[in-house]
């Protein structure tokens, strides 16, 4: 975002704020044409700033389970066992992260038994060492844009 000058900032701060309001209401919230605004917004869409829009549903709202696994495991990097984790398509995130575990992984299941089978499945990969599941019981707050 360093290349962003404070209009693009400020473009991408509305569109996270609603993303499905007008380019009127933004460009007069900006401070630019309408046009500029639609120039900025696609310029940003085809430099992939902006990857995409989606409806964020609370956790109440949804089907399914949603966990976080802590993952520890045996490989020198963490990028030679992140292929595991790619060949689950429940999978939402993958993240390396700092302590006594490795990775952290968002998962998010049709059912409990799914989530089970994904689980085992992650278990009796042999460069798994352990494995530590947070099943997401509410939702209070989730800024990610």
């Amino acid at each position: 975002m360093d290349q962003l000058d404070k209009f693009d900032k400020a473009i991408i701060k509305a569109l996270r704020e609603n993303a499905r309001q007008s380019i009127s209401h933004i460009s007069e919230a900006v401070n630019l044409s309408r046009s500029a605004v639609s120039e900025r917004i696609k310029k940003l869409e085809n430099t992939g700033i902006i990857r995409g829009y989606q409806v964020l549903l609370s956790e109440s709202q949804k089907e399914g389970v949603s966990a976080y696994f802590e993952i520890q495991h045996r490989c020198p990097r963490c990028a030679d066992v992140v292929h595991v984790f790619r060949a689950i398509p429940e999978v939402v995130t993958c993240r390396g992260i700092t302590g006594d575990m490795d990775l952290l992984v968002y998962v998010q299941a049709s059912s409990m038994k799914r989530l089970h089978e994904i689980r085992e499945y992650i278990d009796a990969q042999t460069d798994i060492i352990k494995i530590k599941t947070h099943v997401v019981m509410s939702e209070w707050i989730d800024n990610k844009g």
